[in-house]
C-alpha cells in the first residue's frame, strides 16, 4: 500500500483533523512503519496455527444474574444534575432540518 499526500488527506478528512507539514510527514513515516510490520507478518508460515479468537482459554465466563434491590424513582433522580419531579433532563440533541 502506497503512504502518500492523497492518503494523507482522505485520512485527515475521515478524523477531522488538521496536521501541519511536519505532522504530516511523522504520521506518514509512522503508517509506513505499521504497513511494514503487517508485510513482515504476511511471511509467516501458519499452516496449521488455529486463529486467536480470544486472548482467554476461558469464553462467555458471566456471573449469576442476581435480582437485587431497586432504586425508586426520587432516589434515582436525586444525583441528577437537572430533572424535574419524573424525568431526568438532558440536552436536545437532535435537531430538525430547516429546509
Amino acid at each position: 500500500m502506497l503512504v502518500d499526500d492523497a492518503l494523507i488527506d482522505k485520512l485527515s478528512r475521515l478524523s477531522m483533523l488538521e496536521f501541519d507539514a511536519a505532522e504530516r510527514e511523522e504520521i506518514k513515516a509512522d503508517l509506513e512503519k505499521m504497513i511494514g510490520f503487517v508485510d513482515k507478518l504476511k511471511e509467516l508460515d501458519t499452516t496449521g496455527v488455529e486463529p486467536l479468537l480470544h486472548m482467554a482459554g476461558e469464553v462467555n465466563v458471566l456471573r449469576e444474574d442476581v435480582p437485587g434491590g431497586m432504586l425508586t424513582q426520587a432516589e434515582a433522580l436525586q444525583n441528577a444534575p437537572l430533572h424535574n419531579e419524573a424525568f431526568f433532563l438532558v440536552p436536545k440533541v437532535i435537531k430538525k432540518d430547516e429546509a
